[in-house]
């Protein structure tokens, strides 16, 4: 699987392990953002995506939403697909950690 993998998470939130412990079951590597104390990555996840919930899941920089979209696209046959896709040459910026 070569897929550009972000998921945003908090530290009290059992949907994001969850939708960790799929990404794990597949063998993807992924990078894990906390964003339990960062209001500006809240804000921009939330402008982004349109939702205020964790997890936030990106993959090649497209949301594919959180944590119960990630498990319908596995029940769809589609997110082995999305995993084996290769990153965009132009990802969309992220907003540095500090």
């Amino acid at each position: 699987m070569s897929a550009s993998v972000e998921v945003y998470v908090t530290n009290y939130c059992p949907y994001c392990v969850r939708a960790k412990r799929l990404l794990d079951k597949k063998g993807v590597t992924y990078s894990t953002i906390d964003v339990t104390d960062d209001l500006d990555k809240r804000k921009w996840l939330a402008q982004v995506t349109g939702q205020h919930t964790v997890p936030q899941i990106f993959i090649n920089g497209v949301s594919v939403g959180g944590s119960d979209e990630l498990h319908q696209l596995e029940r769809d046959g589609a997110l082995t697909a999305l995993l084996a896709a290769s990153p965009a040459p132009h990802p969309e910026p992220r907003p540095t950690a500090r």
